[in-house]
């Protein structure tokens, strides 16, 4: 491997907030825990971009929020941690759909020009604030 990879990786490893514990090879940080957790309490057919889910946590960014989804997310609802322009996951946009159908998640048609015709979430309306209302789409 290139000396490029190893210090991807050494950034990539860097750009979590460190919670201070002790190191454990298996063991899943602290703050990729906390993040994980906020996943699971979004509601079906409601979803938080990632700077949402780092301003409820009080720690972190989006891009944070987004290491930890990309690396440990497949194990929770990850269709429900998105961006903040509604922009379907590339790579996972299918899948995502798919979901975001079954669970009846507001989405904005996509325009002609749109690559692939893929709609959009309707943030509008899908957006959740990690309040006690979970129901309905306001």
């Amino acid at each position: 491997m290139s000396v490029g990879w190893g210090r991807m990786v050494r950034m990539s490893q860097e750009s979590l907030p460190s919670d201070g514990g002790p190191e454990h090879p298996d063991a899943l940080p602290a703050y990729a825990e906390r993040v994980l957790e906020v996943a699971e309490l979004i509601p079906p057919g409601r979803v938080m971009t990632y700077g949402d889910v780092a301003e409820w946590l009080e720690e972190g960014g989006p891009r944070q929020v987004g290491r930890v989804m990309a690396l440990y997310g497949g194990a929770v609802p990850w269709w429900r941690v998105v961006r903040a322009d509604g922009v379907l996951l590339p790579g996972h946009e299918l899948r995502a759909l798919g979901h975001y159908r079954a669970e009846g998640t507001p989405l904005r048609e996509a325009g002609r020009a749109a690559e692939g015709h893929v709609p959009r979430l309707d943030m509008r309306r899908a957006r959740w604030d990690g309040g006690a209302d979970t129901g309905g789409h306001t």
